[in-house]
């Protein structure tokens, strides 16, 4: 086989629709729009959450506390998914990208004292809960802000 002789499965491309090509296409005169109107002209777009002049639900709803628009969300790792590495190993975010632990990583990660760590590690983060700094310390490691 070819790669000019490759070709889709029978009935899997569909043509697209061609509106505005005669009555008796179905879709013709004004082509599925209706009667006048502002979603009948051209160049008709609506904002997202518009609601046609109704107050949009975005501003009906409450609205509690602050929130930066600016943060930068750390991914959390718990200790138990560091008990992975060997002892005396550097976690690094890359190390952690590479094992599966984390995931599309955008800001850096925070290590938080979840389950139990039995090795002395080093590990290089941008935060840590005090809780896990602890831990990772008293098992003689480090725990290094980026």
């Amino acid at each position: 086989m070819k790669l000019h002789e490759l070709s889709p499965a029978e009935g899997a491309v569909k043509d697209r629709f061609r509106v505005g090509r005669g009555h008796g296409s179905g879709a013709g005169k004004t082509s599925g729009r209706g009667h006048k109107g502002q979603k009948a002209r051209s160049g008709y777009s609506r904002k997202r959450g518009f609601e046609g002049g109704q107050m949009p639900l975005a501003r009906r709803l409450p609205k509690r506390g602050f929130v930066n628009i600016f943060a930068k969300p750390l991914t959390e790792v718990n200790l138990s998914s560091l008990e992975s590495f060997d002892n005396g190993a550097v976690v690094t975010l890359g190390e952690l990208e590479e094992r599966g632990i984390v995931k599309q990583c955008k800001y850096g990660f925070k290590v938080l004292d979840t389950g139990a760590l039995t090795k002395k590690l080093t590990v290089r983060a941008q935060a840590f809960s005090k809780g896990a700094a602890a831990k990772i310390e008293s098992l003689g490691g480090k725990a290094e802000v980026v």
